[in-house]
């Protein structure tokens, strides 16, 4: 039956070697770092993304405008679905609105699923007047935010891990090397009485 003693790279004893200790500390090098370094590593990525989408979610904010527009077109029958599911879909038909001193416009303009003529929808134009998605707001900000913190923290950890696989093929060539060097000098005294 073997057993397995608890830090006994740390201890000092005879059978210990110079690839004991080495691996003793790169084993707690990496429970540091994948305790404090990944999660730190993920909260600057993650603060970073908050700022890069917030300015987005800004400069888009700025370059849009929202209308409250009557739906003018017809609304299909049926809407193709990719997956072969009856889930409807938005679809893009004729909407029109008044603006104040301008008069009324019509254009193209994608609206919900189940949306009829003549229903109230809110459409999202650019400076140019073409049809354009509404810009994030401030839940998408953060689950964007969120997302790229996890992904940064599970990168960095995974990196950790990595290297630290390989440091551990490395150490474990030097320790063969080691015990092949400690048998070249003790084997003859153990093979010696036999011959």
């Amino acid at each position: 039956m073997r057993t397995r003693v608890r830090g006994w790279r740390w201890r000092q004893n005879p059978l210990r070697r110079r690839s004991d200790q080495v691996e003793a500390w790169i084993a707690l090098a990496v429970a540091v770092l994948i305790c404090v370094g990944a999660p730190l590593v993920g909260a600057v990525t993650g603060l970073w993304a908050h700022e890069q989408a917030r300015s987005v979610a800004t400069a888009q904010r700025a370059e849009r405008h929202m209308v409250r527009a009557v739906v003018v077109g017809d609304a299909p029958e049926q809407l193709p679905s990719a997956d072969g599911s009856d889930r409807a879909h938005a679809y893009q038909t004729d909407v029109r609105w008044t603006e104040p001193g301008k008069g009324t416009k019509t254009a193209a303009a994608r609206v919900p699923a189940g949306t009829r003529t003549g229903d109230r929808v809110d459409v999202w134009f650019d400076r140019g007047g073409h049809s354009v998605a509404p810009p994030p707001n401030e839940v998408a900000v953060w689950q964007h935010t969120v997302t790229v913190g996890l992904c940064g923290t599970a990168g960095a950890a995974g990196v950790v891990l990595l290297g630290h696989g390989v440091v551990r093929r490395v150490a474990l060539r030097h320790r063969l090397d080691e015990w092949e060097q400690e048998w070249a000098r003790t084997g003859p005294d153990w093979t010696r009485g036999r011959a």
